[in-house]
């Protein structure tokens, strides 16, 4: 058996690079599949037949990707290895009829998606992106990666009240970006602009989904720069990770026991409930045509599913040091302290003692530390796609991931090694 692969920090200066070039969903499985494909790779399409072959296969179906490497000679029964994550994030998503303004300003109408930190969008440069739907049928990404949106915050000058109070917003009044200056608004002027900005021809577009970005770009801090600042972090810093991992393990020449699986879901932000989401019949449907591909029946199925193991890997919260009360009081994740493993006995996540088991054994395989988190027994936790995967396809799973402070900001935080160390652990399990 070969060593296992070993990230470093060029990892994380990578991780930047993926951000950077993932403001939305479906830019992010397409950045995913591009580097898959150097790793051989192939996507397959769902409405074609599929083939029994060895190698490495992905389907891409809006913002989500599915992704999986079958070794040579397995069986159609031979379980997965599953690392489990999610593509979007709460932000700012353009409304139907977009084209809005008021007292002399052009504006854009949005709608608020997720749960974000409404105060972290005020008064930030804001790009626009997405995928714009055409005519003929075909769709387009699109990527306006400069300022051209904001949302001013009113001056304390005209609310005092914000310093003994705090800021309150309004989602529908308060958010509703600026993007030029004119009383002509225009239905249609958005569109318009973004398909000059594509170079498309002017009416060809008929549906959209985009949705808007701080454009800053990612970058590290602190005196010894340990740390990292960027945008999406939740979750893509796990889409990243998991990427990374498949391709490694996919061509480290090691013998795999398992089918090692990517399978990133859109719409975890807002309950999965979707057919790009966990709660989805995606992930069922690709692992099943795999099984039936090689030749399997339904007991074959039967067999991979009962011995499948799922990695959920999101991010979770760190201590955060203003605020150490709000946690448990002896679960005090730290950055660069390694992966987290989530545990809540109410199955807000689907962590059990198998499950650390099992996870405790990648970690230990990849010589990577890690941690554990519970919520304080005072406070809400939450939960993310590792008890829907549990529950839909009866498959165990623990839910994993990297420490940070400051998620559903527009801008997060974490350590600046934990990307390498949550990447190396998910190695450590893919290879089994």
């Amino acid at each position: 058996m070969s060593e296992p692969v070993r990230f470093d920090r060029g990892h994380t200066d990578d991780l930047t690079s993926f951000l950077a070039a993932s403001p939305t969903p479906y830019h992010a499985v397409a950045n995913a599949g591009e580097r898959l494909e150097k790793a051989g790779f192939r996507q397959v399409a769902e409405t074609d037949t599929w083939d029994g072959t060895s190698g490495g296969k992905y389907v891409l179906r809006g913002g989500a990707i599915i992704a999986w490497y079958v070794p040579e000679g397995a069986a159609p029964h031979t379980p997965f290895r599953i690392v489990g994550a999610h593509t979007d994030s709460p932000n700012l998503r353009v409304k139907p009829r977009p084209d809005s303004g008021a007292h002399g300003f052009r504006q854009v109408a949005v709608e608020i998606y997720g749960g974000p930190l409404m105060n972290s969008w005020l008064d930030r440069d804001l790009g626009l992106a997405g995928r714009l739907s055409l005519r003929d049928g075909s769709t387009r990404l699109v990527d306006v990666n400069r300022p051209l949106l904001r949302v001013p915050q009113l001056a304390i000058h005209l609310d005092r009240s914000v310093s003994s109070e705090g800021l309150k917003l309004d989602k529908q009044r308060h958010l509703q970006p600026v993007w030029g200056l004119g009383d002509d608004v225009r239905d249609g002027d958005l569109i318009a602009f973004l398909e000059q900005e594509s170079g498309l021809p002017a009416g060809s577009v008929t549906g959209w989904d985009l949705m808007t970005y701080a454009v800053e770009a990612p970058a590290y801090l602190g005196r010894d720069q340990e740390l990292l600042a960027g945008p999406r972090m939740d979750n893509l810093l796990s889409v990243h990770a998991g990427t990374a991992a498949l391709a490694a393990v996919a061509t480290g020449g090691t013998e795999l026991p398992y089918i090692p699986v990517l399978a990133a879901f859109d719409h975890e932000e807002t309950g999965s409930q979707s057919d790009t989401g966990a709660d989805g019949p995606l992930l069922g449907s690709v692992l099943e045509r795999s099984v039936l591909a090689r030749g399997g029946s339904y007991e074959d199925r039967a067999r991979a599913f009962a011995g499948t193991v799922c990695l959920s890997s999101d991010t979770g919260h760190a201590v955060h040091p203003n605020y150490a009360e709000r946690h448990d009081p002896t679960h005090h994740p730290r950055l660069n302290g390694g992966p987290i493993l989530k545990v809540n006995v109410n199955n807000r996540y689907a962590t059990d003692g198998s499950g650390r088991a099992v996870f405790a054994a990648a970690c230990e395989r990849a010589g990577v530390p890690f941690q554990t988190f519970v919520s304080n027994n005072s406070m809400p936790c939450g939960t993310t796609i590792g008890p829907i995967t549990a529950a839909r396809h009866g498959i165990r799973t623990v839910d994993i991931g990297a420490a940070i402070l400051s998620m559903h900001s527009a801008r997060e935080l974490c350590g600046a090694d934990d990307p390498f160390l949550l990447a190396n652990a998910l190695v450590g399990f893919l290879e089994g």
